[in-house]
């Protein structure tokens, strides 16, 4: 094979040198660089060409011209492979991927431990009332203390929505530290592969009811958007919190706003976003009980470490003719091999 003759590229940044390092290792892999106001005749011919693109930008921060859809993959048209950096995938449509024969891809279980981590800080934060008793004591002389009494964890219940890699992980720590009830919706998954996991398989709607606190950990997808509304929030009880690091849209973030203004629920911890990050305005960061953080869950040194490094190993297995393991879109296997054997001429194996 000729130097170069696997082209990838990525828009503005990516997720750690060590994804760059990786491909830049192999001569016959060309990794180029585009930015979110790159002009046409510096990116289109870099479109044309790619046989891969990591998208490595949030939703929101990647520009709409490049979200993974029908224009881009026209203006890309020997497109085999999309990578998503962490878990989600927000900004490709996998429809239009599959429809098109392009893998898609994502670093699913790279940041669970840092995920789930920030979810249990979030928990604690919220239960013993940390960040109101910071913003009280930063505005106010002479707090009573027991103005600001909180809660224990130890042996209550957690609802988890989703026990994919990060609900697994937080089932083992709430469980193995605190000894915790762990409820858990997923319609993907038996009882019997639930309980492996650590959780009780339950209906959303009593997850709902019965848990202290909800934890969304779910991708956003057509049947996860909007889960959360007005009458989830109703069911729950009025001392559960509510706290996600999934995505934004998963939940109503109106819906919400009203819970915590009637107090039908006692807080929440939010991660995610529906614009990402908020305005310093946004209504729901006026509460003191609500825990806010720009979709940083995920954002630690190891975790971006670990994802780029499983990023560059995956998309570099796919484009050496193996079946990548974190694979969205199986169905898209076919038609994708076909253009794969047109593209180096041999056809990809798996």
């Amino acid at each position: 094979m000729t130097v170069n003759t696997k082209r990838v590229f990525y828009v503005k940044y990516l997720a750690h040198p060590i994804f760059s390092d990786t491909l830049n290792g192999r001569p016959d892999v060309r990794l180029d660089r585009l930015e979110n106001d790159s002009p046409d005749e510096v990116a289109a011919p870099i479109l044309a060409a790619a046989h891969a693109y990591q998208v490595g930008a949030a939703r929101d921060e990647l520009a709409p011209h490049f979200h993974v859809g029908a224009d881009l993959l026209r203006r890309a048209p020997n497109l085999l492979i999309v990578s998503s950096n962490g878990a989600g995938y927000d900004p490709v449509d996998v429809e239009a991927c599959t429809k098109a024969g392009v893998l898609v891809v994502n670093q699913t279980g790279g940041n669970a431990h840092s995920v789930a981590e920030h979810a249990l800080g979030m928990m604690l934060t919220l239960s013993k009332r940390i960040i109101e008793s910071d913003r009280r004591l930063r505005r106010e002389r002479g707090v009573n203390r027991n103005d600001l009494i909180g809660n224990e964890v130890q042996g209550r219940t957690i609802g988890i929505v989703g026990l994919g890699n990060v609900g697994r992980r937080i089932a083992e720590l709430y469980k193995g530290l605190l000894g915790m009830t762990v409820l858990a919706y997923d319609p993907y998954l038996s009882a019997e592969e639930m309980a492996a996991r650590g959780g009780e398989k339950v209906a959303l709607d009593e997850l709902l009811r019965r848990s202290d606190f909800v934890s969304i950990n779910c991708p956003l997808t057509k049947e996860s958007r909007g889960m959360i509304g007005a009458h989830e929030f109703a069911l729950m009880q009025p001392h559960a919190f509510f706290i996600t690091t999934a995505r934004g849209f998963i939940h109503d973030e109106e819906a919400l706003l009203q819970a915590l203004r009637e107090k039908r629920i006692a807080g929440a911890g939010l991660d995610v976003w529906s614009k990402e990050p908020p305005p310093p305005e946004h209504p729901l960061l006026q509460f003191d009980n609500v825990l806010a953080s720009p979709h940083t869950a995920g954002v630690t040194r190891e975790a971006r470490q670990n994802m780029g490094r499983i990023a560059a190993e995956q998309l570099l297995r796919a484009l050496d003719g193996g079946r990548p393991p974190r694979l969205i879109n199986p169905e898209a296997w076919p038609h994708y091999s076909e253009r794969y054997r047109r593209a180096f001429g041999t056809a990809p194996v798996g």
